[in-house]
Order: C-alpha cells, then sequence, then structure tokens
C-alpha cells in the first residue's frame, strides 16, 4: 500500500499551489488595472495636463466657449489658462493640478457637475491672489483683501469677462426666449 504526502487532505490543494495562484490572480489584477489606467490616462491625454498649453483645457469638450472666448480677451496675448487660475510657486501649481483634476475627472465621468462650470472658492482666492500679482500696484487701493478684509470687492466682481466673456454654460447663454417655458 501506498502513502502520499497528502494522505488524508482529500482534494485540498497543498499550500505552494494556493499561493501560487493568489500571486497570478494578484498579478492578474494589477496588469488589468495599470492597463485601463494607461489607457485612460492615453485617452484623456494625461500628459497634456503637466504642460502649460491652454488648448489642454478644452481636452473637454465642455470648456471649448471658455477657451475660444480668451482667444479673443484682452489677456490672450500677456496670460494662459495656468497663469490666472493656478498658483504660481511649483508645488502649489501642481497640487491645484492633481486637486482639480480629479474633481474634473470626477465631475465629467459622473456627470454632476454644475452647468454653467463655477469656480470652487480655493480656486477664486486663487485668481483673485494671481489678479493682484499682475495688477496690484495699478489697484491697491480698491482690491479686496490688500487692506486686510478678504471680503472686500473682488476684481472679477466687476471684471467678470476679462479671461473668458460673459458666462457660458456649453450652448453659449440662455437667452429669455430659450428658456423653457418661455418659448415662442
Amino acid at each position: 500500500m501506498t502513502t502520499s504526502k497528502n494522505a488524508g487532505s482529500g482534494l485540498r490543494p497543498s499550500s505552494s499551489a494556493a499561493g501560487a495562484a493568489g500571486v497570478v490572480l494578484l498579478a492578474a489584477l494589477t496588469g488589468v488595472l495599470l492597463g485601463v489606467g494607461a489607457y485612460t490616462f492615453d485617452y484623456a491625454h494625461g500628459l497634456s495636463y503637466l504642460s502649460s498649453d491652454p488648448k489642454a483645457c478644452v481636452n473637454c469638450h465642455i470648456m471649448q466657449p471658455q477657451y475660444e472666448s480668451w482667444q479673443k480677451s484682452s489677456h490672450h496675448a500677456v496670460a494662459r489658462c495656468v497663469d490666472c487660475h493656478l498658483p504660481h510657486d511649483f508645488i502649489g501649481k501642481y497640487v491645484a493640478k492633481a486637486e482639480n483634476g480629479w474633481h474634473h475627472s470626477k465631475g465629467f465621468t459622473l456627470q454632476d457637475f454644475h452647468e454653467p462650470i463655477m469656480i470652487k472658492q480655493k480656486n477664486a482666492a486663487i485668481l483673485q491672489e494671481n489678479c493682484l500679482g499682475c495688477h496690484g500696484d495699478l489697484v491697491h487701493e480698491l482690491a479686496g483683501g490688500v487692506n486686510g478684509d478678504p471680503d472686500e470687492v473682488q476684481c472679477v466682481h466687476c471684471h467678470s469677462g476679462v479671461g473668458h466673456g460673459e458666462t457660458v454654460g456649453l450652448g453659449g447663454p440662455e437667452r429669455p426666449d430659450e428658456i423653457e417655458g418661455n418659448a415662442t
């Protein structure tokens, strides 16, 4: 009569076989995640977001009206999107890009963004700081925050159309005759 090493263990695989199967499964899952991530990064033109090229901002179709109005604005020759919308220090710039990238990716994937796009408070503060960085000497007594009160009037209160023109949504500004219930 012969006895095997696994006698009495029934049909259970050896611990080394289970470990090898676990490693293969983990490797396969890791490969799938990396593959999907790489495909998504390439499809979304991920490297473009590491640049300062304004065309990166129109990778999302929803930003096309803002891009087109910026091209016609007074700031087109002197400021790119990142000059107004991101901090100018290296770490702050890429932290803001990462935060905004997360919010934009989530919003567009889940379609839960406000329409028209609205600037978040943190980004509005960055915008204000950048306005004052270029124009602070000119508006020192008028600009919000320069006299210690951050609730003073912000630059975009009066100059909302400087960078992008009038506030627009996907199809442009709503006209009263196009609003539901007012159509003739």
